[in-house]
């Protein structure tokens, strides 16, 4: 079921959301029901885009991409629904590379991009293209059109994303993780002007992996550069509740790392520039002492608590900003 959208005007403010893929595009999901479109954008990591098949997958966009088309596997949270697989069981029956799965339906998508890719449009030219072609009013842009890839060091030696997560299934122990191609990646354009805009109201960082959704696209320098000297409220949600992760492998590779799966993490991750994090009510004893903590109720299981921590979210970027300006709360 495609999203529907807030008709309520809050004038000619814009909000920018940095997300990855499940558990980023929840929140995302809430803001569109909270928001009109013209009101937020949407920069999605490409940490995760890899060329396979001769074609360029983009996970992370592609699900949320799909999620506000109202055309994603409901049970999944990624991939298409009333999906088949033909083109996977040909490829494997006839001993093709068939450890990715790309259902049908996504195979078309794929296709379509590697011709606008082909045709001279950029990454993001060719993602706007095929958001508007599924109905999304929404302004999403993959945050570079440079390529960003998330690489890992492993006990099983060098490992790409996709690798790890897809085809290892997040088994091996994680010992770092590398962003090739951040040190001479630029931002998107449309990522770049919306930074830049006199009607940026504030900058969300959702409740995405840290490590594996939110660091490729913070490795890029013009990014965290620009959010380090920006006048409007940088807000971040946690994905981490009571030590765990709500979605993927944060808790394993936090671990692995040698860091203490706790909310607080993130604060101090996204530290020079994030002006306030949004942590569960399971995590509230942070916030005693540390007024960069507010706590919310995070876990977003129905499409009213998504509205509800995007209205939480909003209300602390508009708090924030009275608070700069001098206005009372």
């Amino acid at each position: 079921m495609t999203i529907a959208m807030s008709t309520n005007d809050p004038g000619s403010a814009r909000y920018l959301a940095l997300c990855g893929g499940i558990g980023g595009v929840k929140l995302v999901c809430g803001l569109a029901q909270v928001l009109p479109p013209d009101a937020l954008v949407v920069a999605v990591n490409v940490g995760d885009d890899f060329e396979h098949l001769g074609l360029t997958i983009c996970p992370d966009f592609d699900t949320v991409l799909y999620t506000l088309a109202g055309v994603v596997h409901p049970q999944q949270g990624w991939g298409r629904a009333d999906e088949s697989l033909g083109v996977m069981e040909e490829l494997r029956r006839l001993g093709g590379d068939g450890w990715f799965t790309l259902g049908d339906r996504d195979v078309a998508l794929h296709l379509l991009r590697r011709q606008l890719l082909d045709n001279g449009l950029t990454l993001s030219q060719a993602n706007a293209d095929l958001a508007r072609r599924l109905g999304v009013p929404l302004a999403l842009s993959p945050v570079s059109d440079q390529p960003v890839r998330t690489t890992l060091d492993t006990d099983e030696g060098h490992l790409a994303f996709q690798h790890y997560f897809v085809r290892r299934r997040c088994e091996p122990v994680v010992r770092s993780i590398r962003y090739e191609g951040a040190e001479t990646a630029t931002l998107a354009p449309l990522i770049r002007d919306t930074l830049t805009s006199p009607q940026l109201a504030g900058v969300i960082v959702c409740p995405s992996n840290p490590y594996l959704s939110i660091e490729p696209m913070l490795a890029i320098a013009e990014l965290r550069a620009r959010l380090r000297t920006l006048q409007a409220p940088v807000i971040a949600v946690s994905p981490i509740v009571a030590g765990s992760a709500i979605k993927g492998p944060t808790a394993k590779i936090m671990k692995e790392l040698g860091v203490h799966p706790a909310a607080d993490v993130i604060a101090n991750l996204y530290g020079d520039f994030l002006d306030a994090v949004l942590i569960d009510e399971a995590d509230a004893a942070l916030a005693t002492n540390d007024p960069r903590f507010v706590v919310a109720s995070t876990i977003m299981r129905t499409s009213e608590h998504k509205a509800t921590l995007a209205r939480e979210c909003i209300a602390l970027i508009q708090r924030l900003q009275r608070s700069r300006t001098g206005e009372s709360r």
